[in-house]
């Protein structure tokens, strides 16, 4: 390469299974070094938010675009994100004109979403070439995806006599409800159970949980209309309770409440929006999967019993989704039971739109949680989650090496 922008190499030795140094170390460093590309910085994080920190001030001391190499999970990627989105700058980029982060993607997380997502993984257990492929595009001066994000805010209510509100940025996942619980509980198993096998642990405790939550579906820009997909046309429509200005209003209890952006998968083989590469949206919008027991036609009331009885259609649900995605083609019978035929209610409702908010009762503990590319938050009572998808402006986009 000709010229390059600064380079800085970040990665975290703790994530995934622990063997991001030594990879950097025995595959990284040494194909930038044959391909003559010098890393201005090299760096471990050595705390939760230290990539934040490291990517900050890297950023302060050069001006225009640069590179950073990042060794990590969806986690790690999500706090320099938040960090460079959120935080004022200073040094040589204050009062300057952004510019664009562009990131080579290492994968050494757990799940590696982002990655897994950009990079199709042909098998189960990929080699160290796999886990270059970012590197590569890097190195032969390939293109870069811009990402696109969701802006979280999680605000206090009305009547509240603080009005501060926190604000999360993701690049992957946004949710609440079962997948929520799932991240909040999964990381006291970190230790015991580093892999994804953790995340499976934690969705069994929490399976039969349902969470209770008033939901507004915001429209598109250009359509004006929340879009919900119909597996009988095999295409998304505008979604049938639309109001006048295209908002939807949707009354739980819900099951299972989450959204992406960029991402078709949230493991390997764990394809939960198949359709944000199927049927890429022409437009800045998320991907939304929700489940809603009282749309089983068996239905009656909220009881332990019936949660219970649920409980085993999430599994199916879930399953299907390691199953190329084909959660999105379930059907209730008239009886209740599960199948991939007929003209049933779907299981799954698939949303197409600009944005959500998610209000939820105010006894319902649960159903405060909030992930942010797996960094958990907590609605106050009486407050909200609103989620927007956006594309940063005035040149300041982050976007991955392909």
């Amino acid at each position: 390469m000709a010229s390059c922008p600064p380079v800085l190499a970040v990665y975290n030795p703790v994530c995934g299974d622990g063997t991001a140094e030594t990879f950097f170390n025995e595959h990284v460093f040494p194909r930038l070094e044959e391909a003559h590309i010098q890393v201005t910085q090299k760096m471990a994080t050595g705390a939760a938010g230290h990539a934040g920190t490291i990517a900050f001030d890297f950023l302060e001391r050069y001006e225009g675009n640069v590179t950073v190499i990042l060794g990590s999970g969806d986690g790690t990627l999500h706090e320099i994100i938040n960090t460079l989105s959120l935080v004022a700058p200073k040094g040589v980029r204050k009062n300057v004109v952004p510019s664009s982060v562009r990131v080579v993607l290492v994968p050494c997380g757990t799940a590696n979403a982002l990655y897994c997502s950009l990079f199709k993984p042909i098998s189960a257990n990929e080699g160290p070439a796999y886990k270059l492929k970012s590197l590569e595009a890097f190195i032969m001066g390939s293109d870069v995806v811009p990402l696109t994000l969701t802006v979280t805010t999680l605000s206090t209510p009305p009547s509240s006599k603080q009005s501060c509100s926190k604000v999360a940025v993701s690049a992957v996942v946004t949710s609440t409800a079962l997948h929520a619980s799932i991240l909040h509980d999964s990381e006291s198993l970190r230790k015991e159970l580093p892999g994804i096998e953790r995340f499976k642990v934690a969705a069994r405790n929490n399976i039969t949980q349902w969470y209770s939550s008033h939901v507004k579906l915001l429209p598109t820009p250009s359509a004006q209309a929340v879009e919900i997909y119909d597996p009988d046309q095999k295409a998304f429509v505008i979604h049938e309770d639309s109001d006048a200005h295209g908002i939807v209003d949707v009354h739980g209890p819900f099951a299972y409440f989450l959204s992406t952006v960029n991402v078709d998968r949230l493991e390997p083989a764990f394809r939960i929006t198949p359709l944000a590469s199927d049927f890429v949206s022409s437009e800045v919008s998320l991907d939304l999967v929700m489940v809603r027991p009282h749309r089983d036609p068996t239905f009656v009331m909220d009881t332990i019993e019936a949660r219970n009885v649920f409980a085993e259609k999430s599994v199916a649900v879930l399953t299907a989704a390691y199953q190329d995605g084909n959660h999105i083609n379930l059907r209730y019978t008239d009886d209740g039971k599960i199948t991939n035929e007929g003209t049933g209610p779907t299981v799954i409702e698939y949303i197409r739109c600009k944005g959500w908010e998610w209000i939820p009762d105010e006894v319902d503990e649960r159903a405060h949680l909030v992930c942010s590319d797996g960094a958990i938050f907590s609605i106050v009572k009486g407050g909200k989650a609103a989620c927007s998808a956006a594309v940063p402006a005035n040149g300041a986009e982050f976007s991955v090496y392909v």
